[in-house]
């Protein structure tokens, strides 16, 4: 059999030890965790940087996982994602009593792969295949994870300054607060495959009085629901930290 390919073993040594960090490692330290020269590492940092597999903070020289990998651990097949998702999202409607929303990215269009109604008789369209704004709740999780330094821009659609994904990142959930729809708000929270990138982000969505309190915080009890179960899908995914 052939031979490894030394300079993909160091990459993907590099991009393990990036993907452990969560975003605290400049190159020097990088270099001693994998055991290679600094200048071998800033050499493979630089071409993973090239094809979008890692992206560094230019404030702080840190590196994080960039959205080249997001992109290719959202090729998660759909409908397994949404299998694995339905129980929890079920439940999660059942629960907080509100409609329950997944949703992934394609391209640049933030896709709702699966809908579950609000527990109530009135009248809702299906929303599977919807495009969503960027300013949703569940929009600004996968875009904090797939634009993290920059900020995003999509046509005429709303810019999500990088300071409020970063915010987004750091706490782990993002809420909509009438920026959609007046009157409406969304809590959403990512969703993780095996490896630990953000595949997919679940939230729900209602009257802005029913989920934040009046100065817009979400409702502890509320926002617990939807971290929570956004976690126990990360782990029906394979993802050991929830």
């Amino acid at each position: 059999m052939p031979g490894s390919v030394q300079s993909i073993e160091r990459a993907a040594a590099i991009l393990q030890v990036v993907a452990g960090s969560g975003g605290t490692l400049g190159v020097t330290d990088i270099a001693e965790a994998v055991g290679l020269a600094k200048t071998t590492t800033h050499s493979l940092l630089r071409t993973l940087l090239l094809v979008g597999f890692v992206e560094q903070d230019r404030a702080t020289g840190r590196y994080a996982l960039g959205s080249g990998l997001l992109r290719l651990g959202s090729h998660l097949d759909v409908n397994e994602l949404r299998a694995r998702a339905s129980n929890w999202a079920d439940a999660l409607a059942a629960r907080s009593g509100h409609a329950v929303r997944l949703a992934t990215l394609t391209g640049e269009e933030v896709v709702v792969v699966h809908h579950v109604f609000r527990p109530d008789d009135s009248a809702q369209t299906l929303d599977v295949g919807t495009a969503l704004s960027p300013a949703s709740a569940l929009g600004k999780v996968l875009f904090a994870h797939s634009h993290p330094h920059t900020g995003h821009r999509s046509g005429h659609r709303p810019t999500l300054a990088a300071a409020e994904l970063a915010e987004v990142r750091a706490r782990g959930w993002a809420t909509a607060r009438g920026e959609v729809e007046p009157g409406m708000a969304g809590i959403a929270a990512p969703v993780r495959g095996a490896g630990g990138l953000v595949v997919a982000a679940l939230g729900i969505s209602g009257p802005q009085s029913a989920l934040l309190d009046p100065k817009g915080v979400p409702r502890s009890l509320v926002l617990a629901m939807v971290t929570d179960a956004a976690h126990a899908v990360s782990r029906e995914l394979g993802h050991g930290g929830g």
